[in-house]
């Protein structure tokens, strides 16, 4: 295996004939000058060829190390390309949120106030559709939807939410008051099929929870739905608000009515106390409700 070579030899190779300097490329790289010339003549060994003419006070290529220089930053250049197209760029710290799909296209709209405050932290954002209990999916934030009354001990408030009733632009159903509601066609919301009911029930209206042949697992979905002239649907205020700013063709056709369930912030113990980069997106998150 005379070519199985080191990837590290080669990194240290590309920087030294770059820079022409074994202590400037052991700087740039973050080794000792000691770690760079090992490299080299271990480099060198494999090779069985000279890399470079060692001076007292200058470094230079040989004919085969510059030769061989624009092969290996090529390499080099590919693998950092495809790593990058892969996987994205390298953060120094990057930060997990885990929330509803609707959520995340709310906070989307804001996130760029975070990322140009801190411009060394990374974003990944995962969606919590019917999360099992058994995910061990590691977030550094979870934001959930939860009621007012059960909350935690762990969960700190981010803000109580109202729902409205939403139609499309396109729509010609007029609708003035909430019975008129009634006749339209409504679209159901996985795991907020109460939000009907909620609804009319503020208005002292009963809701027939059969009616409706569209159904879908997220408020997004049905945002989009609505959007398409499919139906109306009821969804949380700040979720529509966002929908209707971002272009969608919906229309908000009633008052907002409290949904008697908030936005929390799951509280983590904190095992890593320099994680100054999470708690500075926390306190980020606060301030925009």
């Amino acid at each position: 295996m005379r070519h199985n070579l080191n990837l590290n030899w080669l990194r240290s190779f590309e920087a030294a004939a770059r820079l022409l300097s074994f202590t400037a490329a052991s700087r740039e790289i973050g080794l000792t000058q000691a770690a760079v010339s090992q490299h080299i003549k271990a480099l060198e060994a494999q090779l069985d060829a000279k890399l470079f003419l060692r001076r007292p006070k200058s470094l230079h290529l040989t004919d085969a190390g510059k030769a061989y220089l624009v092969t290996v930053r090529q390499a080099l250049d590919m693998l950092e390309m495809s790593t990058t197209g892969l996987f994205g760029p390298r953060q120094a710290r990057t930060i997990t949120v885990r929330a509803s799909m609707a959520f995340i296209m709310w906070l989307s709209a804001r996130l760029d106030d975070f990322l140009l405050r801190h411009p060394d932290t990374g974003v990944k954002m995962l969606t919590s559709i019917w999360k099992s209990p058994s995910d061990q999916q590691p977030v550094d934030v979870d934001i959930i939807l939860a009621s007012r009354e059960s909350a935690r001990p762990d969960l700190e408030l981010l803000s109580a939410e109202m729902i409205v009733p939403i139609c499309s632009i396109g729509s010609d159903q007029v609708i003035h008051v909430p019975d008129d509601l009634l006749r339209q066609s409504p679209i159901h919301i996985m795991g907020f099929d109460d939000h009907w009911a909620r609804y009319f029930s503020a208005y002292g209206l009963e809701f027939d929870g059969s009616t409706g042949r569209l159904i879908t697992d997220t408020s997004t979905a049905a945002i989009e739905m609505v959007a398409a002239g499919l139906g109306c649907a009821v969804v949380i205020e700040r979720f529509a608000r966002q929908a209707i700013q971002s272009g969608q063709k919906i229309r908000v056709v009633g008052e907002p009515k409290k949904l008697g369930q908030a936005h929390f912030l799951v509280r983590k113990e904190r095992r890593d106390a320099n994680q100054t980069h999470v708690k500075e997106f926390e306190e980020w998150l606060s301030h925009q409700f």
